[in-house]
């Protein structure tokens, strides 16, 4: 019997309402990144005006570092659903499953080339093909490995910020050389100034030492929400909405509060490490659990179905903002760069996710799946299958 793709049927409304939101944490972060001379300043001594400095900080608690945790653990469940779905048949999954994660690798490789220099999907198809090993394991190991991983990733960044000094306080960071670079390629620049540009910034985002750190930062969130897929956390839902209801209001409380300490007190190596990995994967915990127990009241379904539908087709969407922000943004399209503020790049964000929801809306009236998922399908089990 032939491996198939997950039907339409098949799919837990919930999950994708998850992607969906989640694409819109991704695209607020993300803004920065389109119209700011990422990674070369320290964002949270860039602004200078009052009304940028409190949209910066409120997205610094929020949104920054939460939804990258969230999106793996949707992945590694995701991935653990089909490979749970191919052992009710008796078929190998790893073959397929390796060759669904080198597509998604070369996605994001043409991705991160041609359009941003920012892309995930690389990191995701390389943690994935260690999640791939994993698979077999039972769930309790999956969380074990993945929660050991983290913590010595943890230990580890201690030591460092220890090594530091606990609490000296953060100097601001700003590569002026390489600044000017970057707002003179993207913001007056030619496609082909962009293009080389874009190819530096690449070789900081996806350098060596990143695809290491990967391991430790996404990795076990991918092992996580393996483990919750084996356990069929979402499916069972209803059954478990108590510790759906702890761990909202645990990850909530508790991951605001530890993202919210560089502002409270004065920020030092060791808040800003606490607010990014303490902090952030815990929010993400909090979200996760929140939006659970809403969809579980009658009619939320149908209400979040258009964030359902951007879930549908989460790579699609996902490259699709690419290409909106840099034509926005970039001295080839409207020219944008570093001249929004705080406010207008979350306002431009949001106008982004409404029309995507349009979008999906519309395309999904007529197929079951975006055009990027389709040619991942296509791809993958080789199908000769029309788009959608």
């Amino acid at each position: 019997m032939e491996l198939k793709p997950t039907m339409l049927q098949e799919r837990i409304a919930t999950l994708d309402i998850l992607r969906g939101i989640s694409l819109l944490g991704i695209l607020l972060v993300n803004m920065f990144a389109f119209y700011l001379p990422m990674p070369y300043i320290d964002l949270a001594s860039w602004f200078t005006t009052p009304s940028d400095m409190v949209w910066q900080q409120n997205l610094d608690i929020y949104v920054q570092s939460s939804f990258y945790p969230l999106f793996a653990m949707l992945f590694g469940y995701g991935l653990a659903m089909q490979w749970q779905k191919a052992q009710s048949r008796e078929q190998n999954f790893y073959e397929i499953g390796l060759r669904r994660l080198s597509v998604l690798f070369v996605f994001g490789l043409i991705h991160a080339v041609l359009i941003w220099w920012g892309d995930i999907l690389m990191m995701y198809a390389f943690c994935g093909i260690f999640l791939l090993l994993l698979l077999r394991l039972h769930p309790i190991w999956l969380l074990s490995i993945g929660i050991m991983i983290n913590g010595v990733m943890q230990v580890f960044m201690l030591f460092i910020v220890g090594y530091i000094n606990f609490n000296t306080k953060i100097d601001e960071y700003l590569d002026i050389t390489s600044v000017e670079q970057a707002i003179t390629a993207y913001g007056t620049g030619s496609w082909g100034d962009a293009f080389m540009q874009r190819l530096t910034d690449l070789s900081v985002q996806a350098g060596i030492g990143m695809w290491f750190v990967a391991l430790f930062t996404i990795l076990p969130f991918m092992l996580i929400g393996a483990a919750a897929s084996k356990w069929r956390l979402m499916e069972r839902a209803k059954e478990l909405k108590w510790l759906w209801l702890a761990l909202a209001i645990a990850g909530l409380a508790v991951g605001i509060l530890i993202k919210s300490l560089p502002i409270m007190f004065t920020r030092t190596y060791l808040l800003d490490y606490l607010k990014v990995y303490i902090g952030g994967p815990i929010l993400a915990v909090g979200y996760t659990g929140l939006i659970v127990l809403i969809c579980l009241l009658p009619g939320v379904s149908k209400v979040l179905s258009p964030f359902a539908k951007m879930g549908r087709m989460s790579l699609t969407m996902y490259i699709l903002q690419s290409i909106i922000g840099t034509c926005l943004f970039y001295q080839f399209g409207f020219g944008w760069y570093g001249k929004v503020s705080v406010a207008t790049g979350v306002l431009i964000a949001v106008s982004i996710i409404i029309v995507q929801m349009i979008v999906a809306e519309i395309w999904l009236a007529k197929w079951q799946q975006g055009p990027l998922e389709a040619l991942w399908r296509k791809l993958t089990y080789k199908a000769n299958a029309k788009v959608g």
